[in-house]
């Protein structure tokens, strides 16, 4: 057994959920025939969910969905496995991170699931001739599931896709503890440095960033967030945490993390009002949110480290994680979120593909939520392998919860 096969087996251990949607996969083979394209984070759970759908009949053809979250040797035990396909690399050029998406692409996939919509786009822009003999997608994260929508407004996503992101089984657990522990923990095991007493800002106060302030605030941290929508930022002010503009939060804070998925959220005014020593991470899918590009190009010096970038502007030092990257994925020793989070992630994709390739031909083009029934079959699954009992409504109280007149 290599190295990428421990770490899967590992990981199989933790996830419950998954394990008993393989058992009836094994039995159903709901993909017998199909071929599934991937683009994710290669790593030990995401093999999980590939191994888990090939067990249900797919030849599955991954790649990365960013070029440092990518693990060597879980990529290199995937090759290994029946009816698997995987063209990751950790470290690959722009260039090779397009090229690998080709491949998934060249085997024809009639469901792809995306983590960034990075293999939906290219379709849509490269390789429209595909297009007819796609049946539809999957969606994993906040990011995607923003391109996606602007693309249906715009009436250009020709299949459907299931926005598994925004469903309460993703967001409350991959988003709000998944994220807030693994940001946090990549950050700790990089700089070495104490949360406690430190001014931690946070752009965003999302899912993503409604776990993070909770983790940090628990470790004693001063929680400063940054907001663009005036009913989240009050959110964050009854919650008990500092509330200000960026160009304030700049001055004050010791640590931040960008969850806000969009671009240049911290730039050159922000950098220049920094203390010296600034620590900077990204918690949003794609590295666009800190603008590193100014930062490489405006600095007197530049030091690396493993998973650090030190700039020196204007006399101090401001330094950034993981190139600005995935925090909790991209830097060096990154594991990305908690096993049990992921299986519950990953359980969730694996349901949805099933119900594309079940029903995706009777769906027009657009974004779509996770069906309730999937939902709360992930969340029963999950409660039965904790060994927890919720109580069931009984017949009146149905009654009285669907009815306008009773108790009036």
């Amino acid at each position: 057994m290599n190295s990428g096969e421990k770490k899967i087996e590992w990981a199989r251990q933790y996830m419950p959920v998954l394990a008993t949607i393989r058992e009836r996969f094994v039995r159903e083979k709901p993909f017998q025939g199909m071929r599934i394209g991937m683009a994710l984070h290669v790593e030990a759970k995401t093999a999980n969910l590939v191994h888990t759908l090939a067990e249900g009949g797919a030849e599955v053809f991954i790649t990365g969905c960013n070029p440092l979250s990518t693990q060597d040797d879980v990529a290199e035990a995937l090759n290994l496995m029946d009816g698997v396909s995987c063209y990751a690399r950790r470290g690959a050029s722009v260039g090779e991170y397009y090229k690998a998406i080709d491949m998934v692409l060249d085997a024809r996939p009639g469901v792809t699931i995306d983590d960034g919509m990075d293999l939906i786009h290219h379709l849509h822009t490269k390789r429209r001739e595909l297009l007819p003999g796609v049946i539809g997608g999957c969606e994993e994260t906040t990011t995607g599931i923003h391109r996606l929508r602007a693309m249906a407004r715009d009436g250009k996503l020709t299949f459907p896709v299931i926005a598994v992101n925004d469903t309460p089984m993703k967001r409350f657990f991959d988003n709000v503890h998944g994220t807030g522990e693994s940001a946090l923990t990549a950050i700790m095991v990089t700089t070495n440095v104490l949360i406690a007493g430190k001014y931690f800002v946070i752009a965003g106060y999302g899912f993503c960033g409604r776990g993070l302030a909770k983790k940090v605030h628990g470790l004693g941290a001063k929680v400063v967030v940054t907001e663009t929508d005036p009913r989240r930022a009050l959110e964050a002010h009854m919650d008990g945490y500092m509330v200000m503009n960026m160009a304030d939060a700049a001055k004050t804070g010791d640590i931040f993390i960008t969850t806000t998925g969009n671009t240049s959220v911290i730039r050159e005014e922000h950098f220049a009002a920094m203390k010296n020593g600034a620590i900077l991470s990204n918690a949003g899918h794609f590295n666009v949110e800190i603008d590193v590009a100014w930062l490489e190009t405006h600095a007197a010096s530049i030091i690396r480290r493993d998973g650090i970038d030190s700039y020196a502007i204007g006399g101090k030092e401001i330094h950034v994680l993981a190139e600005g990257r995935l925090v909790n994925l991209a830097i060096p020793k990154g594991m990305g979120h908690p096993v049990e989070v992921m299986d519950l992630s990953f359980a969730l994709q694996a349901l949805c593909a099933e119900y594309i390739a079940l029903h995706g031909r009777e769906l027009e083009g657009g974004v779509f939520d996770v069906p309730e029934a999937i939902d709360l079959e992930v969340a029963r699954t999950k409660l039965a392998s904790l060994g927890l009992t919720i109580d069931e409504l009984t017949e009146y109280q149905k009654t009285y919860m669907e009815s306008w007149d009773i108790g009036t």
